[in-house]
């Protein structure tokens, strides 16, 4: 049971009362101030002008608390902002006193208020409202800081987010979060407070849990040290503490942070890297007013590109995607956003020359972000034909055509899985890189004014694209479980979208033509640890609340995913996070007849003799958990 359960009864009280309890305020403060200024001598209550100088006052009073609508406060919110009104308030009465002292003077009407008097009342007034509007926000911080379900709360981040988060709650009548500490990693902050409340170092955090029985912590700061951040985190985990956070700044309407925003941490959030600072004016020369096909835009990757490239103002830019619904949604939202971009929905299979070649007819794009693919491991080993026509001969017709039409640039985004592969999806995509690498540098050979420039992306799983592993493992947990993981050991690299897509577009204006481009994906992380996690950031206890299952690797997934194969190496480039790795050359007439027979062996449907030349071509392509391993036992003369 509640101390004081009336408190949660009590709503907004109206105006008039505030305005009464105003006025009574200031009726005490006058009989202060009276007493004081006849030196605490009662008889000069007895005094005829007494009851006239009483109703003097209080009316001028009331005409000042009018005008300034004091009364149009929450008491129980009050903040530095209705003290500086409450100030302004008496300063005007003040004046408005002394201007009808003036008036009295001037017609030779006897003064009913002394000077002295009025100054004594005002100081009384401004110090009684203040008080009792104090005295009151006290009260219900306090009544809710003594209920039995209250939640003690840690706010990480003693700046603008973390004052705005204690204000929150207690404007929030329903809320039953009390800030009890902030913390932060700033030493000119540690020790100080804010509205009452202390600030602690960070470093201390591991004290603080057991001192002081914190039930949340919530971040609010978008600028912590990541390590610093997993440290809290774990510790919260370990001793079952909500982690919360904010929406971005940019989210939060007009300043205001509403409750509804603070929602409990991500695991997106966990694994976000800093952002990336791109080097702006040397990427808008390049695509400033110009036009530019984005292919699979209607994807998680291709969707991102566009929003990005939408920053640096092209001419065009051309949604090319087969899926009709997404591609008009996200038409919508881009120019909702974007309102001076210019945009055109191109619905269109990759694979078909017939209508890709009416798209670069009609609309000649100069710029080619390819990111149209197929790239689910288990869906393309069991229709590898399908990943054939869409990755290998998709990429082929894009790219021819981005030759015939004297495209300036071709980025094509691949993918790690394509090191190494273990699987058809992971073969095609690096059959793709391999034939847009050769005709680069076919073109090199042929012309020094080579017109059209191909280079690759090559990166990891991104955070909350389509197939992710992180959207299944919450749909997982909020059946109750149980959460699926293939193998104990199964690790992978993860990397946010907008990164991903923001080094995308970095590398395509860096590159001459030829290159790879991988990026710096930072540590790998174990699946099954993943899975913990998450579990444990919803409030429940892995292996007792939910349940984690291994069913085993699936058809060509492997335990870790590599960014470059045993032949490659790596130099690095201006920007950090990308490096240019160094392949083999492959002769273009050979892949270009290698590719012709493979894609001719699609009409058959065969799809072991189909994956039998993908190997024939990708001689690192080692099958695992699949039924073409076989294969390899017969090709294994041919590697050795």
């Amino acid at each position: 049971m509640q101390r004081f359960p009336i408190l949660n009864q009590i709503g907004i009280v109206p105006r008039w009362t505030i305005f009464i309890c105003d006025l009574t305020v200031s009726a005490i403060a006058f009989i202060f101030a009276y007493t004081l200024f006849y030196s605490f001598n009662l008889n000069a209550y007895d005094r005829p002008s007494f009851g006239l100088e009483f109703i003097y006052c209080l009316s001028i009073t009331a005409i000042s608390f009018s005008v300034f609508r004091l009364y149009s406060g929450i008491v129980r919110y009050t903040s530095a902002v209705d003290s500086i009104r409450i100030l302004s308030t008496i300063l005007f009465n003040l004046i408005l006193f002394f201007i009808l002292k003036v008036f009295s003077f001037a017609f030779n009407i006897p003064s009913l208020l002394p000077t002295n008097l009025i100054i004594i009342y005002s100081l009384f007034t401004f110090t009684g409202l203040t008080t009792y509007r104090t005295l009151i926000k006290i009260f219900f911080q306090y009544s809710k800081s003594i209920g039995p379900d209250k939640q003690n709360v840690v706010v990480y981040g003693a700046g603008d987010l973390g004052i705005a988060v204690k204000r929150t709650f207690d404007h929030d009548v329903k809320s039953n979060k009390f800030i009890i500490a902030y913390i932060d990693d700033d030493d000119n902050k540690i020790g100080k407070s804010i509205d009452g409340v202390k600030i602690f170092s960070s470093s201390n955090f591991d004290k603080l849990i057991d001192k002081m029985q914190i039930d949340e912590l919530i971040f609010a700061s978008h600028n912590i040290n990541t390590e610093n951040k997993d440290k809290i985190v774990e510790a919260c985990l370990e001793h079952q503490i909500n982690v919360l956070t904010l929406p971005p700044v940019n989210e939060i309407i007009n300043g205001n942070l509403s409750p509804n925003q603070i929602k409990k941490i991500r695991i997106e959030d966990l694994l976000e890297r800093l952002p990336i600072q791109l080097p702006f004016e040397n990427i808008s020369e390049q695509l400033t007013g110009k036009r530019i096909l984005v292919t699979g835009a209607a994807g998680s990757i291709g969707s991102e590109i566009v929003r990005q490239l939408s920053k640096f103002n092209p001419q065009l830019i051309i949604l090319c995607d087969q899926a009709e619904s997404p591609l008009h949604t996200l038409q919508l939202d881009m120019q909702d956003q974007f309102k001076n971009q210019l945009y055109h929905a191109f619905i269109a299979d990759v694979k078909n020359e017939e209508r890709m070649r009416i798209l670069f007819e009609s609309l000649r794009p100069q710029y080619v972000y390819h990111a149209a693919a197929y790239k689910h491991v288990p869906m393309m080993e069991n229709h590898p034909v399908e990943g054939v026509l869409t990755n290998v001969k998709g990429t082929y017709t894009v790219a021819n055509l981005a030759v015939e039409f004297e495209v300036s640039k071709f980025v094509f985004v691949s993918t790690d899985k394509a090191v190494n592969p273990t699987n058809v999806m992971g073969a095609t995509k690096r059959i793709a890189e391999i034939y847009v690498q050769a005709l680069n540098h076919h073109l090199s050979q042929k012309s020094s004014q080579q017109k059209t420039r191909f280079v690759t992306t090559r990166f990891g799983n991104v955070l909350g694209s389509n197939g992710s592993v992180i959207p299944r493992f919450r749909e997982q947990i909020e059946k109750g479980g149980p959460v699926t993981v293939t193998h104990p050991e199964i690790t992978r690299y993860f990397m946010t979208i907008p990164e991903a897509c923001q080094l995308v577009i970095e590398a395509g204006c860096m590159g001459n033509g030829g290159e790879i481009y991988v990026f710096d994906m930072g540590k790998s992380v174990k699946i099954v640890d993943l899975a913990e996690k998450m579990i444990k950031l919803s409030g429940l206890t892995p292996y007792r609340d939910i349940d984690i299952k291994f069913t085993g690797l699936r058809p060509g997934e492997k335990l870790y995913e590599e960014l470059l194969n045993d032949l490659e190496n790596t130099v690095p480039t201006h920007h950090k996070k990308i490096m240019i790795a160094r392949v083999r050359q492959n002769d273009f007439d050979m892949v270009n007849q290698q590719i012709q027979a493979l894609l001719n062996s699609t009409k058959a449907h065969d799809s072991m003799e189909m994956v039998r030349q993908m190997k024939c071509m990708v001689a690192e392509f080692k099958s695992q958990n699949s039924i073409y391993e076989q294969l390899d036992k017969e090709l294994s003369p041919r590697v050795n």
